[in-house]
């Protein structure tokens, strides 16, 4: 399957403009799943970005991530015939891509894990924001985002990064949205001070 992917980072849309995007997908994949090819392609192309970012950060493994993105797809894609659009076609694909990640830990858990990666900045710097005070390096992102509670870097990923709605975030987490806020700003805290104290730790002269 080739399409051109949206670059546009979902984080910065408005909300006006995000439910017209979930409409969209959402349509699409009701769409794909009555056989239409067109909307099939739309609808990877639509979210595959929000797809990558998250199992990107989730699994903390970038080299993973175009494994993982398109393993839920295929999931996805053969389990259309049971969407019925009662959530996003979004969150619903976010829960695959949830059960891909989980799965891939567990087929991992019996061999070694690799600590270091090739290519942390490249990913990072695709899959993060731009404009954000403190995140101009992507690999810095990536790595203060590693070392996060699980819950805490997911739910900071769905919602900073990915762009989803709190409300959302807690339906794909199986939570309350308050616990979803919580968890995110408890993140950003954490990275606000983990942020600190690398400034802090900075060689005189680092940033001239």
């Amino acid at each position: 399957m080739s399409v051109a992917y949206d670059e546009t980072p979902h984080a910065a849309r408005t909300s006006d403009e995000k439910a017209y995007a979930d409409e969209s997908t959402t349509a699409w994949a009701l769409a794909a799943r009555d056989g239409d090819p067109a909307a099939v392609e739309n609808f990877v192309r639509a979210l595959h970005r929000d797809v990558r970012t998250y199992v990107t950060y989730l699994s903390a493994d970038p080299q993973a991530a175009d494994d993982l993105a398109q393993d839920t797809f295929l999931r996805a894609l053969g389990s259309l015939h049971r969407f019925e659009g009662r959530s996003s076609a979004r969150t619903w694909l976010l829960s695959i891509a949830r059960r891909a990640v989980i799965d891939s830990y567990r087929h991992a858990s019996a061999r070694p894990r690799l600590a270091d990666t090739d290519d942390w900045q490249t990913v990072a710097e695709f899959a993060q924001p731009r404009g954000r005070l403190g995140f101009e390096e992507g690999i810095a992102l990536a790595e203060l985002l590693e070392a996060l509670p699980d819950e805490r870097r997911e739910a900071f990923v769905l919602t900073q990064l990915v762009g989803l709605p709190y409300a959302e975030a807690a339906e794909l987490g199986d939570c309350p949205v308050g616990t979803v806020r919580s968890r995110v700003a408890r993140a950003r805290s954490s990275l606000i001070e983990s942020l600190r104290e690398a400034e802090r730790a900075a060689p005189v002269g680092a940033a001239a």
